[in-house]
Order: structure tokens, then sequence, then C-alpha cells
């Protein structure tokens, strides 16, 4: 448990400086502040790659009641620049927990802040859109110094961070979801995993989601995973059954040569992709991108989905969509779409086997109701093997 904290900062690029008090690591970092709506799980939201290189805002009123649990994590490690919330629970109510969060921050070097309106930074970034910030624990920090670090800080269009979210070497996750997702199978979008010979699946890495993994695993998927600047040839090397392109942070259209190397192998055989997924896969097949205001970022984002026939609410990080003429221009079908604003949040190719959605399936945290997404994908390899 903290004691005495320290005055904290927090300052946008338009001036606006945001007082409260500090914890987590004494530094000083910049960043694109964002905000998230989702009200649990801020362990897996600080440790998701998509993250990287973002402060950012929760908008609900309490973090950290049940502390920290290295196995509900995303990634090995938080993804943050900064962290800012309105409070933070001085008790850990959780029988799994392994660390406070506070502690949990300090020794990862992620700076936050707590004490300051949260609502009413959120109404600023809704109504001006997502800002550069600069955050700091550090009291030789003074609101001007921020301000010009701020405005100094490198903007999120044309940032590829996917390359450094990635792993360096190719990896091969093997843990699936261990039994806790048993339950979701009662449900109709269910089904049991494959009992056959796994299918092979070659996953371009571009910060993705512990739990999108295991899910493939779960499924009886052989899981190959390359860094993101990964050549064609590589990927036809491991004579994949399937490919998925991930979720992760950053520009998806300073992805340069992931673009370029799905323009070569994307429907060779059934792909599949996820957040970044999505927008590189638009990308190489010729549509085109764009930054949104504050994008999507929360727990309970409806999605229409049009062939089911019903809406369904997803998990949802991404500060850049796919324009939906160009899309449909490159030969794509729009299969699902954002219900609060009509973006795009999923298509297929009308004619390769090529499919992906803007948001997680997987969610951790959020609603399971696109689970059956994965088993599309599983169903399609099957297919193509028959």
């Amino acid at each position: 448990m903290r004691t005495n904290p320290t005055p904290a900062l927090l300052v946008l690029e338009d001036g606006s400086v945001w007082r409260g008090k500090g914890f987590g690591a004494t530094a000083t970092r910049i960043g694109e502040v964002v905000f998230c709506t989702a009200m649990t799980g801020y362990e897996e939201a600080l440790t998701d790659p998509s993250y990287q290189g973002q402060i950012l805002v929760l908008t609900a009123t309490q973090i950290g009641n049940t502390g920290i649990t290295t196995e509900d994590g995303e990634s090995a490690h938080p993804q943050v620049a900064g962290f800012v919330i309105r409070e933070s629970t001085p008790v850990v109510s959780n029988c799994r927990a392994q660390a406070e969060l506070p502690s949990w921050l300090n020794a990862a070097g992620v700076p936050a802040i707590e004490g300051l309106d949260t609502r009413a930074l959120v109404r600023r970034l809704r109504d001006a859109g997502a800002m550069r910030g600069a955050i700091s624990n550090d009291p030789g920090e003074t609101p001007e110094s921020l301000l010009a670090a701020a405005r100094g800080a490198p903007d999120m269009s044309g940032a590829n961070l996917a390359d450094s979210a990635g792993p360096e070497d190719p990896h091969q996750p093997s843990e699936g979801l261990n039994g806790w997702w048993d339950g979701a199978r009662d449900m109709p979008m269910g089904r049991p995993p494959h009992a056959g010979r796994p299918f092979r699946v070659v996953a371009l890495d571009c910060g993705a989601k512990r739990t999108i993994f295991k899910h493939l695993v779960d499924r009886g998927c052989e899981v190959h995973a390359l860094p993101p600047n990964s050549t064609p040839e590589a990927i036809r090397a491991l004579q994949p059954e399937g490919l998925f392109i991930s979720n992760g942070p950053g520009d998806p259209a300073a992805v340069d040569q992931a673009i370029l190397t799905l323009k070569e192998v994307a429907g060779e055989v059934p792909t599949f992709g996820i957040c970044l997924g999505h927008q590189l896969l638009s990308l190489a097949l010729g549509a085109e991108t764009t930054k949104m205001k504050f994008g999507h970022r929360g727990a309970n984002q409806p999605v229409h989905a049009s062939g089911r026939g019903r809406i369904e609410i997803t998990s949802q990080n991404h500060g850049f969509c796919v324009e939906a003429a160009s899309l449909e221009a490159a030969g794509c079908v729009i299969t699902h779409r954002h219900v609060n604003d009509g973006t795009v949040a999923g298509f297929r190719h009308e004619s390769l086997p090529i499919s992906a959605v803007q948001y997680h399936p997987e969610a951790s945290p959020g609603p399971h109701d696109s689970a059956y997404l994965f088993d599309d994908f599983v169903s399609q390899m099957a297919e193509a093997r028959s």
C-alpha cells in the first residue's frame, strides 16, 4: 500500500493542465491520451500491446480492487506509457492477486495519476479528439515543461509501432484456455474444439493479445507466430493451412512490410484478421484507412452482424478505421458495422477466403458474443483440408 502520494500532472497539447496524486513509477512519459469505457479488466487493458505509446484514461471510478494476477495479463508487462484514473483503491480483495497495482506499475516504470476528474477529461477528449499529452510524477517537472514535451511528442498518424510491439523472433504459443471457457461452449455460438490433426496456422504477430492465441490453440490449431515484418517466403515455408493477422498498435498504413507480404499471401489459405489485422488486410486488398477522432475503446461496443441478423456487444480498442467505399471497391462485402457511428467493423472478400473484424472476439475483457468467429476460421480450414 502506498503512502504520502506526491503531486502529479497530466498536460494535454491543447494547454489544459490536470492535477492529481501520483502513484506507480516516478517518471515522465509522453504519448497519445485516449480513454476506455470498460468497467472491468484493467489488468488486461494495461497489458494489451495495442495501447503501446498511449496514456490510458479509464472511466470506471475505482481501479485496483482485484490487484494484479499475472496469468490474466495479455502480455508479460504493462504496455501503456501512462495511466490515469479517478481513484486507486488501497485494498486488494482477490485471493488470486499476486501484487498491488501501484507496486506493479512502479516495477514496470509506468507513471500513474489519480484524483482528477476523469469524466471531465474524457469529455474534453471526446469533443476535441485524442491528443498528445505528458504525464509526470516527477516534482521537478512544471506545466510549462510538460506542455512542451506533449507538443513535441510524435503523432500517432504515420507511426509504425507494430514492428516493435511484435516479437523479434518466431515463437509457438501452446497454451489454451485451460478450461475457464467451458461454460461458454454451452452458448449457441460455441462448438467443441476440433479433435483431429491440428491445423497449422501462421500468425503475423503485430502485438497480439495472449488470449487470441489461446482461443486458436483451444480449437485445435498449431500456431506459429512470426514477426510482423516477415516475408511471404517465411510464411510459405511453414506450409500453413490458415493465416492469422493479429491486433497491434499504431497507424496501419505505416506497417509497410506486413502490407506488402499480405498482398502476396492473403487468401492463399483461409485468412482471418483482428483489429490491426483487419486494417492491414484491407490495405493489402487496396482499401484505405483513416484516423478516428477518438476511436472505439471499451467492452460494450454494439456491432450489427448483417449476415447473422443480430446485434453483438463487442470489446474494441482502435483509433483507425477502414473507409467503407474503398473496401467495397476492393471486392469486399461489409459484414459488420458499428451501431453507434456506422463505421466498418468487419468484412469478407467476395471470392477469396479472407475475412476480418475490427473488434476483439476473444474479448478479455468483455462479452463473448463474437467467439464464433474463431470457430468459423477453423471451419474454413477444415473445409479446405477436405
